[in-house]
């Protein structure tokens, strides 16, 4: 608050791409060439579905290399809620038929998390630094509106440049509907979506 204190920094690995099972399976084979895709997807689909069961009954189950796995419990907000467990006095009354597998709770393995270690070979990337624009969004707004009554035409660049946001956080308040003195719409899709004022009367 009174800028006497220090900057943080985080670092953060960078993310390339998620595998989907099929891509998984493929490289499993091809540094296990003993085992067929079918084989591994065969096994894998099976040791899912026990899993699911194992930890429905309420059993934790440990997979030596992966981690340890155990059910979480959540509130179904559909369900009917007129029978009630009694509690003590003061509690919030529920019935267990209140309550759903909600999620999976995942612990990993320090095998695991050694071997990752081991295959990882890190260098220092870019910095991505956290950025606040020193306008309102009222102000980043009409300050839009007149960039697009100049220019007719906006990207998502232009409006982070114009207000001093990052890509990510000019696109995210470009997903909204801007209205001002006027009335900011899009036409298009993701990199090719531009952004234009919406005519008077529409």
């Amino acid at each position: 608050m009174h800028k006497t204190g220090n900057n943080l920094v985080y670092y953060r690995l960078k993310r390339w791409e998620t595998l989907d099972f099929k891509e998984f399976t493929r490289r499993v084979c091809k540094a296990n060439s003993l085992y067929t895709p079918s084989v591994i997807q065969g096994v894998v689909l099976a040791l899912s579905s026990e899993l699911a069961y194992q930890i429905a009954q309420g059993h934790n189950v440990k997979i030596d290399g992966i981690g340890t796995f155990h059910a979480k419990l959540g509130l179904d907000k559909n369900k009917s809620r007129k029978e009630m467990d009694d509690f003590e006095e003061g509690t919030t009354k529920l019935n267990a038929t209140h309550l759903d597998v909600t999620g999976v709770g995942y612990r990993a393995d320090k095998e695991l998390v050694w071997a990752a270690n081991r295959n990882c070979d890190l260098e220092r990337g870019g910095e991505s630094r956290i950025r606040k624009s020193k306008y309102t969004k009222e102000e980043r707004i009409e300050r839009a509106i007149d960039f697009l009554r100049r220019k007719g035409v906006m990207h998502v660049r232009d409006y982070a440049e114009l207000n001093d946001l990052s890509y990510a956080s000019a696109y995210k308040e470009l997903s909204t509907r801007l209205v001002g003195s006027a009335t900011i719409t899009s036409r298009g899709s993701k990199s090719a979506r531009v952004y234009f004022l919406e005519p008077e009367g529409v």
